[in-house]
């Protein structure tokens, strides 16, 4: 695939940085931890509804959540958009290929075969329990590929999720992965940390894996995870590829991501 010209890719960069400052000044000029504009067209979000009071009970029952449930339209306005990055990134046409074909893959300790499942399945809070939404998208120059899914989650599980998380680049920094596609891997786990004002809690992995058949040149994936807690809503969010994966832009869509999930979830409470 072309790459981009050296100058799309530091306007990319400088993008990127601009948008972290924006991000940090907002947030330490308004005094709210989790200040975010919705994004452009978008307008206030109405306030989820149940069809009786009854449903509510139940669905705050299942989450343990104190506040109502975000509806679907309300989680599709928090999520980040081709917009929010620019070009070279678009709108994914289809799930990384490598997906299936590295990460399908097994080890031989419990929790890095974990950390392997939870890198393919892209769940590392289990299965949410009530709306969710999520946005893939492409960067057509490095042929990395990012995805946010937002959703509600069991809050006992989100927190034991994430200190799982953070236990990882001790107990799986490095280790042997077996592919059914790709052949053996040698796997890297570090931890990649996030701004402090990305939501409430947060965890961050780098996860390397390199190998590939015997008779093939060694090829390198690369893949970030961030698990992220907003209230009582959680952001998982990763980017991944076998060209360049630029940490700078997980981090900031991380940041992004919590930050309009908070503002979607704050005008929400203010309508009900």
């Amino acid at each position: 695939m072309t790459r981009a010209p050296a100058r799309a890719r530091t306007l990319l960069a400088s993008a990127l940085s601009v948008t972290v400052l924006l991000i940090t000044a907002a947030c330490a000029g308004s005094g709210r931890d989790v200040p975010r504009a919705l994004p452009q067209g978008v307008s206030e979000p109405p306030a989820a509804t149940s069809s009786s009071p009854s449903a509510t009970a139940s669905s705050s029952a299942v989450t343990g959540r104190s506040t109502p449930v975000l509806n679907d339209e309300q989680l599709r306005a928090a999520l980040i958009t081709e917009a929010d990055l620019g070009p070279p990134w678009a709108d994914a046409q289809g799930p990384a290929l490598w997906r299936d074909g590295t990460l399908k893959a097994t080890a031989d300790d419990g929790d890095c075969w974990r950390l392997l499942e939870v890198l393919y399945t892209e769940e590392p809070f289990g299965v949410p329990v009530g709306p969710r939404a999520s946005v893939t998208l492409d960067d057509t120059a490095e042929g990395a590929q990012l995805r946010e899914q937002i959703g509600a989650h069991r809050p006992d599980d989100v927190e034991r999720a994430l200190a799982w998380l953070a236990t990882l680049p001790e107990k799986c920094g490095a280790f042997r992965a077996a592919t059914a596609g790709s052949g053996a891997q040698d796997v890297e786990v570090t931890e990649l940390p996030l701004p402090d004002t990305a939501g409430d809690a947060r965890a961050a992995l780098r996860v390397t894996l390199t190998g590939g058949e015997p008779d093939a040149a060694p090829a390198r994936l690369t893949v970030d995870l961030a698990a992220i807690r907003v209230g009582e809503d959680a952001v998982v969010l990763t980017n991944g590829g076998f060209g360049e994966v630029r940490a700078e832009v997980t981090r900031a869509m991380a940041q992004l991501a919590a930050d309009r999930l908070a503002e979607v979830a704050r005008l929400g409470r203010l309508r009900v």
